[in-house]
Formats: C-alpha cells, structure tokens, sequence
C-alpha cells in the first residue's frame, strides 16, 4: 500500500510542509494537533474546550484514513501549564475510553500562547483494510 497524507486544510500544513496524518502500512501518525477550528481558524480560550476540538480534527483525520478514535494505540499529550491537564481528563475519557490506548504526557511550550493543548496519536488500521 503507497503512503498516504493527509490534510486538515489548515494553513498551517501549507505553510510549514507537514500532514495532519500519514497511512503508511497498517499505521496512522497523527501530527500534533491543536485546538483550532481549521474551517474558521479560531481556538477558544477554555483548554477542556480545546482538548475536545482537538480530538475532533484527530477523528476527522482518521476517518480518512479509514480507522476512529477507537483504533488509536498511542496518544502523546503536550500541555504547558500542569494545571491544564486536569480538567482534560473528563475530555480524554469520553473520546479515548474505548481505546485506552498508551499514553503520555509532557510539559512543554506550544507554538503559541493561546494554545493550551496539543495531542498526537498513532492508530492502527482495522484488519483488512491495510
């Protein structure tokens, strides 16, 4: 099976020269995402807000790629302020509860302030579809 990319159509993509997720074999790695609304460019202020839109561009990237959040293996999350992470866990639950994939968590900053957030996941394909 080729390597296939796969665009957000966030400028950002564009504009650095990365893909919201690449297919290659069986797996899917999904670029860091944050919690922008690629269609309007907008991010709201609240990080549980933001952790939620930001499983819901990782969802839409790999319905693409033919797999769901709950075919996600591993899930790396960046926050730059500890007490951030928190009031995500409700947010983790509801859309990786089925998966519970393996997880980690770093602190670290993000490409800009109002970023509060930022996930990254690698999902397999289900079987037969690779």
């Amino acid at each position: 099976m080729p390597r296939v990319y796969i665009s957000s159509g966030s400028r950002f993509e564009e504009e650095i020269g990365y893909s919201r997720a690449v297919v290659d074999g069986d797996h899917v790695w999904c670029s860091g995402t944050t919690g922008y609304d690629y269609k309007a460019m907008t991010i709201v202020d609240d990080v549980a807000g933001q952790a939620a839109q930001c499983f819901e561009n990782i969802a839409a990237a790999l319905a693409q790629a033919g797999c769901s959040l709950d075919d996600v293996v591993r899930v790396l999350f960046i926050v730059p302020n500890r007490a951030d992470w928190e009031p995500c866990w409700p947010v983790v639950k509801r859309y990786l509860g089925t998966a519970k994939p393996a997880s980690t968590l770093i602190h670290a900053g993000l490409q800009t302030d109002a970023m509060r957030i930022e996930i990254e996941v690698t999902a397999r394909l289900p079987k037969g579809s690779a």
